[in-house]
């Protein structure tokens, strides 16, 4: 921006080139054009303000469009059944094809758990060292 003196200077040139009759004048006219450039501009922004919104609007749509489909194409489709624990999947029908069949594979047997202690049980210490050693 300018500042005060640098506007009196450039008044004073104005003043000189155009004389004291033309001066109102044209400080009108500069007015004017002013008002009608910042007019154009807001409208400019605002009519891409609205574009913008008007395409936001519709992806927002699409996106909502979209997972309404995903949601209802997804009770429909079932996951696979899964295999129990310990078995072997065979080939299937390619390797049968093929004669690769796999012999039937037992189930795993059930790990062995540890019977559990209660929380609460408390166990005396040991009585005896364990190097043997009663000490004194």
């Amino acid at each position: 921006m300018l500042s005060f003196p640098h506007l009196v200077v450039l008044f004073v040139i104005a003043l000189v080139i155009f004389g004291p009759q033309k001066l109102p004048e044209l400080a009108r006219m500069l007015g004017k054009a002013t008002a009608e450039f910042r007019k154009m501009t807001n409208d400019f922004r605002y009519a891409l303000e609205d574009e913008v919104r008007e395409l936001e609007r519709q992806t927002r749509i699409r996106e909502e469009e979209a997972a309404a489909a995903a949601r209802a194409a997804q009770p429909a489709a079932l996951p696979p059944p899964v295999a129990p624990e310990g078995t072997v999947e065979h080939g299937g029908p390619a390797m049968q094809e093929l004669g690769h069949v796999l012999p039937e594979a037992a189930p795993a047997p059930a790990p062995e758990t540890a019977p559990e202690t209660p929380q609460h049980a408390v166990t005396a210490p040991d009585e005896n060292p364990s190097d043997g050693h009663t000490g004194v």
